[in-house]
């Protein structure tokens, strides 16, 4: 009986050394492929998620609220002042008394450090101290014979023995001697003064009368000393009482509040001419006014009221005339305010009630930082330091017996309160803004400026640059790719391919650079011609396409298959320079010679060099290749036994393409959009260099634009290190990682279920 044939065949040996060897040699290749991929997988998420963490932990110190701590408490070193102050570096405290001294303690332990007096009148006392609201260290004394003296504190600094050591003094910039603002002796109620380097005005009332002087500055070129030249101003008669006066530090307006709750606001720019501006009431019927307060740089009042309320005014123009205008309040409790002090560089101010309960605030922000109780059941003066970090109060201790006077110096964290959501997302009423608006201005020459950092204006920037990208790259790209992959000729496709995928290693600083430099002097130039270009080049295509079709077959058929395409490039020549040589006369006939002077006179729309349709065909151009690519190869990858198949069932190729191949290669044409629009948004160069770089919100296409990524390559180097600007340009980055994470993550799920909706085919 024969075997079967198997057992003829020859024995193979699968464990000799060579095989094990390789086999051994096989299995730790593909140990080492499979750790190294899963390692480097594993490295690029452990990376990302690091750069997550790494921008909260720079965006959260943001949205932390204020803290407040006692460094130390101790007793008043005399009665309760008129005035209290701190210096720059928050270790000498400044105190004026009505006998006429000025202390200057330690703040730490009130310490006395030294004492000059003012050289007031014998009998007379010191009833009030007021201090410009331009030059906190310049101070008036209203004394009860109504004269005034003006003084100044000043601070030295040494460094013996490599020691900090700050000397205190008081200098009187305008000479020793007291000004008479009442010649009748009548006591000064109230002061107000303001000086710059022109004038000094000074504002009094002693019981129902109201005055001022204005001193009128002389330098002497030689001496360098300055004299006075006196002029009595002329006020609107108040008949009211009055309870606070104060003058902006401009010198535009002095603001005279009077009876409970009312606020008379006087003209007082032409010295020689005033008038009464306005009247407001600032407050309902019923509730009393019981602080009034500068905000840094004067231009708004902060008014406290008998209800708790702290509520912030400035004047607005509306129909050509400025009224005082209530735009926003901040609540503390259900105690009358009793003393309100503002950030001396800042927009924040600190506020406590009849209860000694203390509140910090600020006002861009709407934001209320801490609300806290003081050790002192009543608040005589409060100081804040110059940098915001320190506290002092001076008041009644709370469970002292017959009214101790004690001091309480506190430390403030406080590093970042212009930060809020309403801030960086909402519409904001900046000072002397007419409504509220989405602005980003980080930084300016004046000290009183105050930092602008809404994302909003660029988060429309990145959109609106990423929209007019995507509208010229996308129809460009996908159609180029749908023609690439299924009707060029392979011969064809593989020189095309290659150079459009080339253009992708043109870096973005070239293109930036050519797109500033020289597309958008040509746009401007020949803005008519730009927009003839894009109509009449589809339509010369068109016509050649109607014009082929309608040839003889003969001629048709002397073209091979899929080399057609190259027919059209002198056709989109000759249209592109035809739709440039006409341009000069469309636009002499249609738009009278200036097409952007039409469109601002005609329109009211704005024309800027540097604008989002540069930003579009330039930034379009080089989104084009990511697109392309990725298309092209979603589609070519396309099986072609199902459009073999579709062809066979009598479909057209058109039909099998827009029935089978692009269903098909959906997932990967969507993947296509979704990263050219993501390599958009993240574009930095081209923006920065081929845009005015103005953050506005306008959808105008001749408008410029600035976006996330631009402008944290613009201003994160200039940008102080902790800063709110600083950690605000993080949030920007955060944003912007967090955008594109939101859009990956929205373009795998749809490329997910169009991969399984169509995977039937």
């Amino acid at each position: 009986m024969l075997s079967k044939p198997t057992d003829y065949s020859p024995a193979i040996d699968f464990n000799t050394p060579a095989l094990r060897k390789y086999r051994s040699l096989r299995f730790l290749k593909d140990r080492l492929a499979r750790w190294g991929v899963a390692t480097g997988g594993l490295g690029v998420i452990a990376a990302i998620l690091l750069i997550f963490f790494y921008l909260l932990y720079e965006v959260a110190p943001l949205f932390k609220n204020a803290e407040v701590e006692e460094v130390s408490q101790y007793n008043s070193p005399a009665s309760a002042p008129l005035y209290l102050s701190m210096e720059e570096q928050a270790e000498i405290a400044f105190r004026a008394y009505p006998d006429g001294s000025l202390l200057f303690t330690s703040t730490a332990s009130g310490g006395r450090i030294a004492q000059v007096n003012l050289p007031i009148p014998n009998g007379t006392s010191v009833l009030n101290v007021a201090r410009d609201a331009a030059n906190a260290n310049l101070m008036a004394a209203g004394l009860s014979n109504g004269q005034v003296i003006i003084f100044q504190q000043d601070y030295r600094t040494s460094w013996p023995d490599d020691q900090r050591v700050i000397t205190p003094s008081v200098s009187y910039p305008y000479g020793s001697e007291a000004i008479s603002l009442f010649p009748d002796g009548t006591a000064i109620s109230q002061l107000s003064i303001a000086d710059n380097e022109e004038q000094l005005l000074i504002a009094g009332n002693a019981e129902s009368q109201l005055k001022m002087k204005a001193f009128t500055k002389e330098e002497d070129f030689l001496t360098e000393s300055v004299t006075l030249e006196e002029q009595d101003v002329t006020l609107p008669l108040v008949t009211t009482p009055i309870k606070k006066l104060l003058i902006d530090p401009d010198q535009r307006w002095l603001y005279v509040a009077t009876g409970t709750n009312k606020l008379e606001l006087i003209n007082i720019a032409d010295i020689n001419s005033t008038y009464r501006h306005s009247e407001v009431q600032l407050t309902n019927d019923g509730v009393q006014v019981t602080a009034l307060q500068f905000l840094l740089g004067g231009d708004s009042l902060l008014a406290g009221d008998s209800t708790g309320t702290i509520s912030q005014w400035f004047l607005v123009r509306k129909d050509d005339t400025q009224s005082l205008t209530r735009i926003r309040s901040f609540s503390l409790g259900s105690q009358p305010i009793a003393n309100i002090i503002s950030e001396q560089r800042r927009k924040g101010f600190i506020a406590t009630d009849a209860t000694g309960t203390l509140g910090l605030f600020y006002t861009t922000a709407h934001r209320t930082l801490l609300k806290q109780s003081l050790p002192m059941s009543t608040v005589n003066q409060l100081a804040i330091a110059p940098r915001g970090n320190y506290l002092m109060v001076d008041g009644v201790m709370k469970g002292a017996a017959s009214g101790k006077q004690g001091v309480s110096f506190q430390k403030i964290d406080n590093e970042h309160p212009e930060i809020s959501w309403s801030a960086l997302w909402d519409r904001v009423w900046y000072e002397s803004y007419d409504e509220p608006e989405y602005i980003w201005q980080s930084s300016a020459a004046n000290n009183d400026f105050e930092p602008k950092l809404s994302l909003t204006p660029l988060a429309f920037g990145t959109l609106k640059a990423a929209f007019y990208a995507m509208l010229l790259a996308a129809p460009l790209a996908i159609c180029g790719a749908i023609y690439t992959a299924y009707f060029m000729a392979p011969v064809l496709r593989r020189k095309v391919k290659p150079v459009i995928e080339l253009m992708e290693a043109l870096p973005t600083v070239i293109l930036g650079f050519l797109a500033g430099l020289w597309l958008a002097p040509l746009v401007e130039n020949h803005l008519v011609g730009i927009f003839a270009l894009m109509l009449m080049v589809p339509v010369g295509i068109l016509s050649f396409a109607l014009f082929w079709d309608n040839l003889p077959s003969k001629i048709r058929h002397s073209i091979p298959e899929g080399w057609q395409a190259a027919l059209l490039i002198p056709v989109i020549l000759l249209s592109g320079w035809l739709a440039m040589s006409i341009s000069g006369h469309l636009e002499q006939w249609f738009f009278g010679g200036d097409m952007r002077v039409w469109l601002t006179n005609k329109l009211g729309i704005p024309f800027d060099q540097r604008n989002a349709l540069v930003v579009g065909l330039a930034m379009g151009f080089a989104v084009i290749p990511t697109i392309f690519s990725i298309a092209e190869d979603a589609i070519f990858s396309v099986p072609k036994h199902l459009s073999y198949g579709s062809l066979a069932l009598g479909a057209t190729p058109w039909q099998t393409l827009t029935g089978v191949v692009l269903l098909t290669a959906s997932p990967g044409i969507f993947s296509a959009l979704m990263i050219g629009m993501g390599r958009a948004v993240g574009e930095t160069m081209i923006v920065l260099m081929a845009t005015g770089n103005t953050p506005i919100m306008d959808a105008n296409i001749f408008e410029g634009m600035r976006t996330l990524a631009a402008n944290i390559a613009v201003e994160m180097p200039e940008s102080e290190v902790g800063s709110s600007h600083y950690r605000v340009l993080f949030l920007a980055a955060l944003v912007l990682f967090l955008f594109t994470f939101v859009v990956n993550t929205v373009a795998e799920i749809v490329r997910h279920r169009l991969r399984k909706k169509y995977s039937s085919l």
